[in-house]
Protein backbone atom coordinates (compact mmCIF):
# COMPACT_ATOMS: atom_id res chain seq x y z
CA UNK A 1 0.00 0.00 0.00
CA UNK A 2 1.45 3.50 -0.81
CA UNK A 3 2.08 5.73 2.36
CA UNK A 4 0.18 8.45 3.28
CA UNK A 5 1.46 12.02 1.88
CA UNK A 6 4.01 13.99 3.69
CA UNK A 7 1.46 15.71 5.64
CA UNK A 8 -0.52 12.41 6.93
CA UNK A 9 -3.60 13.15 4.53
CA UNK A 10 -4.79 9.88 3.11
CA UNK A 11 -4.03 9.47 -0.94
CA UNK A 12 -7.15 9.07 -2.73
CA UNK A 13 -7.38 7.72 -5.79
CA UNK A 14 -10.24 7.53 -8.20
CA UNK A 15 -11.42 5.16 -10.89
CA UNK A 16 -14.86 6.48 -12.80
CA UNK A 17 -16.83 4.92 -15.43
CA UNK A 18 -19.77 4.15 -16.11
CA UNK A 19 -19.89 0.84 -15.89
CA UNK A 20 -22.50 -0.76 -17.55
CA UNK A 21 -21.91 -3.68 -16.47
CA UNK A 22 -18.96 -4.23 -14.71
CA UNK A 23 -16.29 -6.65 -16.24
CA UNK A 24 -13.18 -8.98 -14.85
CA UNK A 25 -11.27 -5.70 -16.59
CA UNK A 26 -12.67 -3.30 -14.88
CA UNK A 27 -12.32 -5.21 -11.44
CA UNK A 28 -8.87 -6.42 -12.29
CA UNK A 29 -8.09 -2.36 -12.39
CA UNK A 30 -10.17 -1.74 -9.32
CA UNK A 31 -7.49 -4.40 -6.83
CA UNK A 32 -4.86 -2.98 -8.79
CA UNK A 33 -5.70 1.17 -8.87
CA UNK A 34 -5.46 -0.09 -4.72
CA UNK A 35 -2.32 -0.15 -4.88
CA UNK A 36 -1.67 3.47 -6.00
CA UNK A 37 -3.41 5.18 -3.33
CA UNK A 38 -4.39 4.84 0.50
CA UNK A 39 -8.20 5.12 -0.25
CA UNK A 40 -10.07 4.04 -3.94
CA UNK A 41 -13.48 5.80 -4.74
CA UNK A 42 -14.44 3.79 -7.88
CA UNK A 43 -17.47 6.39 -9.61
CA UNK A 44 -20.26 5.23 -11.36
CA UNK A 45 -20.94 8.32 -14.03
CA UNK A 46 -23.89 9.30 -15.61
CA UNK A 47 -22.87 9.82 -19.07
CA UNK A 48 -25.44 11.69 -20.88
CA UNK A 49 -24.34 10.87 -24.37
CA UNK A 50 -25.22 6.94 -23.67
CA UNK A 51 -28.31 5.33 -22.81
CA UNK A 52 -27.63 2.48 -20.05
CA UNK A 53 -28.75 -0.98 -19.84
CA UNK A 54 -28.33 -0.77 -16.01
CA UNK A 55 -29.55 1.59 -13.32
CA UNK A 56 -26.83 3.93 -11.16
CA UNK A 57 -28.17 1.89 -8.21
CA UNK A 58 -27.70 -1.35 -10.16
CA UNK A 59 -24.56 -1.19 -11.16
CA UNK A 60 -23.11 0.53 -8.30
CA UNK A 61 -24.45 -2.81 -6.38
CA UNK A 62 -22.13 -4.67 -8.78
CA UNK A 63 -19.74 -2.89 -7.89
CA UNK A 64 -19.41 -3.51 -4.68
CA UNK A 65 -20.29 -7.14 -4.88
CA UNK A 66 -17.45 -7.29 -7.27
CA UNK A 67 -15.05 -5.36 -4.58
CA UNK A 68 -16.39 -7.50 -1.74
CA UNK A 69 -15.85 -6.37 1.47
CA UNK A 70 -12.81 -4.12 1.03
CA UNK A 71 -12.78 -0.76 3.91
CA UNK A 72 -10.18 0.85 1.28
CA UNK A 73 -12.67 1.06 -1.33
CA UNK A 74 -15.63 3.06 -1.67
CA UNK A 75 -18.29 2.97 -4.55
CA UNK A 76 -20.21 6.45 -5.76
CA UNK A 77 -22.07 7.78 -8.14
CA UNK A 78 -21.57 11.28 -10.00
CA UNK A 79 -22.63 13.48 -12.51
CA UNK A 80 -20.61 16.59 -14.15
CA UNK A 81 -17.04 17.13 -14.63
CA UNK A 82 -14.45 14.94 -13.15
CA UNK A 83 -12.65 17.46 -11.47
CA UNK A 84 -15.47 18.83 -9.57
CA UNK A 85 -15.83 15.44 -8.45
CA UNK A 86 -12.20 14.66 -7.83
CA UNK A 87 -12.10 17.88 -5.03
CA UNK A 88 -15.03 16.78 -3.63
CA UNK A 89 -13.69 13.32 -2.56
CA UNK A 90 -10.10 14.99 -2.12
CA UNK A 91 -9.07 12.31 -5.08
CA UNK A 92 -5.10 13.26 -6.02
CA UNK A 93 -5.02 9.99 -8.39
CA UNK A 94 -7.16 9.64 -11.51
CA UNK A 95 -7.36 6.08 -12.44
CA UNK A 96 -7.63 5.07 -16.42
CA UNK A 97 -7.54 1.65 -18.02
CA UNK A 98 -6.12 2.10 -21.49
CA UNK A 99 -6.49 -1.40 -23.59
CA UNK A 100 -5.65 0.23 -27.19
CA UNK A 101 -4.01 3.21 -29.14
CA UNK A 102 -7.65 4.79 -29.71
CA UNK A 103 -8.66 4.42 -25.94
CA UNK A 104 -4.43 6.18 -25.51
CA UNK A 105 -5.80 8.97 -27.64
CA UNK A 106 -9.23 10.01 -25.96
CA UNK A 107 -7.58 9.45 -22.53
CA UNK A 108 -4.44 11.53 -23.27
CA UNK A 109 -7.19 14.23 -24.33
CA UNK A 110 -9.17 14.03 -21.28
CA UNK A 111 -6.04 13.37 -18.76
CA UNK A 112 -4.53 16.92 -20.30
CA UNK A 113 -7.99 19.03 -19.93
CA UNK A 114 -8.28 17.68 -16.43
CA UNK A 115 -4.97 18.49 -15.60
CA UNK A 116 -5.93 22.03 -16.79
CA UNK A 117 -8.70 22.05 -14.80
CA UNK A 118 -7.56 20.65 -11.79
CA UNK A 119 -3.41 21.03 -11.75
CA UNK A 120 -3.36 18.69 -8.35
CA UNK A 121 -5.05 15.48 -10.10
CA UNK A 122 -2.52 13.44 -11.29
CA UNK A 123 -3.81 10.91 -14.40
CA UNK A 124 -2.64 7.50 -13.99
CA UNK A 125 -3.07 5.20 -17.19
CA UNK A 126 -3.27 1.30 -16.39
CA UNK A 127 -2.88 -1.11 -19.40
CA UNK A 128 -4.97 -4.08 -18.69
CA UNK A 129 -4.20 -7.55 -18.18
CA UNK A 130 -3.60 -9.46 -20.86
CA UNK A 131 -6.83 -12.08 -20.25
CA UNK A 132 -9.01 -8.93 -19.95
CA UNK A 133 -7.62 -6.31 -23.00
CA UNK A 134 -10.47 -7.41 -25.14
CA UNK A 135 -13.40 -7.21 -22.80
CA UNK A 136 -15.76 -3.95 -22.54
CA UNK A 137 -18.99 -3.56 -21.64
CA UNK A 138 -20.64 -2.77 -24.74
CA UNK A 139 -19.33 -5.78 -26.25
CA UNK A 140 -20.43 -7.56 -22.92
CA UNK A 141 -24.04 -6.32 -23.49
CA UNK A 142 -24.03 -6.91 -27.33
CA UNK A 143 -23.07 -11.16 -26.44
CA UNK A 144 -25.22 -11.14 -23.76
CA UNK A 145 -28.10 -9.71 -25.82
CA UNK A 146 -27.88 -11.99 -27.96
CA UNK A 147 -27.52 -14.92 -25.83
CA UNK A 148 -23.71 -15.53 -26.13
CA UNK A 149 -21.62 -16.67 -23.14
CA UNK A 150 -20.50 -13.89 -20.89
CA UNK A 151 -19.38 -15.89 -18.09
CA UNK A 152 -15.75 -16.05 -17.17
CA UNK A 153 -15.54 -12.46 -18.31
CA UNK A 154 -18.23 -10.92 -15.38
CA UNK A 155 -19.15 -11.67 -12.31
CA UNK A 156 -21.36 -14.16 -12.20
CA UNK A 157 -23.89 -11.77 -10.28
CA UNK A 158 -23.27 -9.66 -13.27
CA UNK A 159 -24.47 -12.71 -15.68
CA UNK A 160 -27.39 -13.75 -13.96
CA UNK A 161 -28.59 -9.61 -14.37
CA UNK A 162 -27.71 -9.78 -17.78
CA UNK A 163 -29.92 -13.17 -18.69
CA UNK A 164 -32.69 -11.78 -16.84
CA UNK A 165 -32.53 -8.48 -18.61
CA UNK A 166 -32.44 -9.85 -21.84
CA UNK A 167 -35.22 -12.49 -21.22
CA UNK A 168 -37.38 -9.46 -20.34
CA UNK A 169 -40.39 -8.25 -23.62
CA UNK A 170 -39.06 -5.56 -24.77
Amino acid sequence: MTPNTADGAQRIALYAGSFDPITNGHADLIQRALALGDRLVVAVATNINKKPLFSIDERMEFIKTVAGNNSRIEVRAFDGLLVNFAKEVGAVINVRGVRSVSDFESETQMAIMNRRLLPTLETVFLAPSPDTTFISSSLIREVARFGGDVSGLVHPSVVDALTKKFREPR
